[in-house]
């Protein structure tokens, strides 16, 4: 995941997201909740950019959802500061014959290079750094006239905290101890101010939940516990 001593990264998520690297891409490990949810965000996401788009995918991890999208037809850049998470990503994705580069650093060396995409994705990212505000504004400084970010986290509601802290981590084990800080989670109107404050538009949010009857997760009206936000920038 993307953080930092700069204010948008936190060398301790580094350290904790790197640690998971080996077991990153195991459906049933640690990051089981991500694969469940990994067809809904990369679908919703799919449905709402142009065919074959430049998506730079900031805080990446081993890669579920930039591997997602490439397969998807996008040629894809994903980003993170944990090395071991793109190692592990690269030795995934190698001999796909993606449209799928991955590179470790932060987002801030790609806007000191001049560097701007069209589509940016920071999926259960911002609820990890330090400075969200000022995270939003990196990203849309990334982004070109009329480009669009997509952010996915977790609403701060006593619901979440049951769900998502409480039950997830400690009752079913679904997420290592410690993964979220319950006061970190940014409610929908929150997030919603930090893009218009960094010049976006929310076009679009929908709440993601469990399917239990189909299996995986669905976009719904639901904004308690998860929930994905389109912005669009100018």
């Amino acid at each position: 995941m993307q953080q930092a001593q700069t204010g948008v990264v936190s060398n301790e998520e580094v350290a904790r997201f790197d640690a998971l690297a080996a077991e990153w891409w195991d459906p049933t490990g640690p990051m089981r909740p991500l694969h469940a949810m990994n067809p809904l965000r990369a679908g919703w996401i799919d449905a709402r950019i142009a065919p074959a788009s430049r998506i730079l995918d900031v805080g990446c991890g081993a890669g579920l959802l930039s591997e997602a999208l490439a397969k998807l037809g996008h040629d894809i850049l994903g980003l993170d500061a944990a090395g071991a998470a793109i190692d592990a990503a690269r030795a995934h994705a190698e001999g796909q014959g993606l449209a799928l580069a991955y590179r470790v650093g932060l987002a801030e060396d790609l806007l000191a290079e001049g560097t701007r995409f069209p589509v940016i994705t920071a999926l259960e990212v911002i609820e990890h750094v330090p400075d969200p505000a000022r995270f939003v504004a990196l990203l849309a400084g990334l982004l070109e006239p009329g480009g669009t970010l997509f952010l996915s986290t977790l609403n701060r509601t006593k619901r979440s905290y049951l769900v998502a802290k409480l039950g997830a981590e400690y009752v079913l084990r679904l997420l290592p101890v410690g993964t979220h800080d319950h006061a970190r989670f940014l409610t929908p109107a929150e997030l919603g101010a930090l893009c218009r404050t960094a010049g976006l538009r929310v076009a679009d949010i929908a709440g993601m939940t469990p399917d239990p009857m189909r299996g995986g997760w669905k976009a719904t009206r639901d904004t308690g516990v998860n929930y994905i936000l389109q912005a669009i920038a100018g």
